[in-house]
């Protein structure tokens, strides 16, 4: 097959659009999530969680961080699954492989060293549950060396384990902690069924579709390498859906989004530097006198262009978002920094807070 050419510009416009920043927002978080198949979670908040950022970034003053809450605990629209929230349409795609979860030898090994463990836990569930972790007694009979993210107690481990198994399932949160349950009394039960071939190759079209322009790699990427048809950008080698590149001229315009340095849209770095030209690097483990744009500096998203990083952060003790810097990468035009400007102005009354640092 001949492979689509496309110019950077092109492919940028492709991954706008795919990843919802373009000027039609979407309307609500399931549908967020429907497009990007994920909303990250992670506690990091100088503005505010991933999984809220994501959301506004998208929808805009609309949206309501109560409302990924109900979406996930009460309308069972999204479920939570390896530290993200994903829409329910995925988990058909995904129980074939989580039924043949564990590939790794030393996780079996675990497992089944663990067996008296693991129907413990399962039954401690069956008859008390929904349960936290710290609910449930650790009663391992071979432990998993502490990491740095993890520590002695066994029970999130095997909890972990049974959801990559589908036997349990997150129904719902107390601050940071999770709560469980088994599956069965969560997730749907008129779920269809697909094969293993059929759901992987249906869950790459769908990371392809959610991507706009990816590269074929699916541990990396989720995309297969045969997921919909082939395309060079400026010479480099992705996979398109073709659908969306026949809709290239349907260009409904841009705007200016700021990114949470976990975004979907900046996991692929490659992808940054090949069609955006834009090398991002995560400041937040580096040393302070190292730092060029701050600690946890969200990317400023102009159109199909990134142009700058948002360094601010809300002062919870003053109830004011403080913005530290608005780096350029090349002077903004007098628009431009009205624009971001008003962005900013939206952000803070979206966050229920004041402003200050924009002079």
């Amino acid at each position: 097959m001949t492979p689509h050419e496309l110019t950077r510009d092109q492919a940028r416009r492709l991954v706008v659009r795919a990843q919802l920043l373009d000027a039609d927002r979407p309307g609500d978080v399931v549908e967020v999530a429907e497009q990007l198949t994920y909303i990250k979670i992670d506690p990091t908040a100088t503005i505010a969680p991933c999984e809220q950022t994501v959301p506004w970034s998208r929808i805009g003053w609309s949206y309501e961080p109560g409302q990924l809450r109900k979406a996930a605990e009460q309308d069972r629209l999204l479920f939570e699954f390896d530290g993200a929230f994903r829409p329910i349409s995925l988990l058909p795609l995904m129980l074939p492989a989580m039924r043949t979860w564990p590939q790794r030898e030393s996780s079996r090994r675990w497992l089944e060293a663990n067996a008296v463990f693991r129907s413990e836990v399962l039954a401690r569930l069956r008859g008390e549950g929904p349960l936290l972790a710290s609910d449930i007694p650790d009663t391992a009979q071979v432990s998993r060396a502490p990491d740095g993210w993890s520590g002695a107690n066994q029970v999130p481990h095997m909890l972990d384990f049974l959801l990559r198994q589908g036997e349990v399932a997150v129904v719902g949160r107390e601050g940071r902690h999770r709560r469980w349950d088994l599956a069965e009394r969560v997730y749907p039960k008129d779920l269809p069924e697909y094969g293993d071939e059929e759901a992987a190759r249906l869950l790459s079209e769908r990371r392809l579709q959610a991507g706009g322009v990816a590269r074929a790699h699916w541990w990396w990427t989720g995309v297969a390498k045969d997921a919909g048809e082939p395309a060079l950008v400026e010479g480099a080698k992705y996979r398109v859906d073709p659908e969306a590149v026949a809709a290239l001229d349907d260009d409904t315009g841009g705007r200016v989004a700021f990114l949470n340095p976990y975004d979907s849209l900046l996991f692929d770095r490659r992808r940054l530097e090949e069609v955006f030209e834009f090398t991002y690097v995560l400041e937040q483990f580096k040393p302070k006198p190292q730092r060029v744009y701050g600690y946890f500096a969200h990317p400023i998203l102009l159109g199909d262009r990134f142009v700058g990083m948002l360094d601010a952060e809300v002062d919870r003790a003053h109830e004011v978002l403080r913005v530290n810097a608005i780096h350029e990468f090349l002077p903004f035009e007098p628009e431009e920094m009205e624009m971001v400007r008003a962005e900013i102005a939206d952000l803070a009354e979206w966050l229920g807070v004041g402003l200050v640092g924009l002079g």
